[in-house]
């Protein structure tokens, strides 16, 4: 396949930015979207010219670090998919494909597509401990979990904090991944101890990191390459009702 791609080429947070259009030729339906940037690079960097910058990590769609708007859709806009799972073949030869990042006041650009995503980390950090046991190896029995809270708190440990919730929310909002990250303790005995002062410290992090509010578009879900569910929000405003933050 030949496609056009325009890319989103930015030297930094303080530059203006513009789309480039580059050519990607003899592109494999059997390719990752990153592999095809990864051909791309090859090219520019051969011509004498910067390659596209990118992040990645993993490859295996776990790291969350793929961050990038295709054709107007987080990830691509696949059911749970990263950047490094949506394969060529969902593509057809001659197409014209726009590639950007994340577009949210909380992540500034670094260079083209990548950005700075260390305002989730901030959120995590607010978060704080868990007055959990750190000696000897605990016997896997020793605390009793109902099934139904296991599971619901590894349905929201899934979130991987990629970001994709964000930049597929208009306002900006990163009330899922706060939420998920909030309610996978909630439910567990090992977090009941700090649930109140978690759940305040991370929602004031939440807003003084510049995100958006939550206005229920659904956006957040639908682009969540893990299908993180918006049942976490609604858990999320309850224990920060239970808190009585002030």
């Amino acid at each position: 396949m030949t496609l056009t791609l325009h890319v989103w080429r930015q030297n930094g947070p303080k530059d203006p930015g513009k789309f480039e259009t580059y050519e990607a030729k003899e592109v494999s339906p059997d390719q990752s979207f990153l592999e095809m940037l990864d051909e791309v690079n090859e090219d520019l960097i051969k011509a004498g010219k910067d390659p596209i910058a990118f992040d990645h990590d993993c490859r295996e769609g776990i790291c969350g670090m793929c961050s990038q708007v295709i054709n107007g859709a987080p990830h691509g806009g696949m059911d749970r998919t990263t950047v490094c799972q949506l394969h060529m073949r969902m593509f057809k030869d001659g197409d014209t494909i726009y590639i950007e990042p994340w577009r949210a006041r909380a992540f500034p650009i670094v260079r083209d597509l990548v950005v700075d995503r260390g305002s989730l980390d901030r959120i995590i950090e607010a978060g704080g401990y868990t007055s959990a046991h750190t000696g000897g190896i605990a016997d896997g029995n020793a605390i009793l979990i109902p099934k139904d809270d296991a599971d619901y708190a590894m349905d929201a440990a899934e979130c991987i904090g990629c970001g994709a919730c964000v930049a597929g929310c208009p306002n900006g909002s990163a009330m899922l991944f706060t939420s998920a990250k909030v309610s996978q303790l909630a439910v567990l005995p090992q977090g009941v101890a700090e649930a109140a002062r978690r759940v305040c410290a991370m929602t004031e992090e939440l807003q003084a990191q510049g995100f958006g509010n939550c206005t229920n578009h659904y956006e957040c879900q639908a682009s969540c390459p893990k299908g993180v569910d918006v049942k976490f929000i609604a858990k999320l405003n309850r224990e920060y009702l239970k808190s009585l933050c002030k």
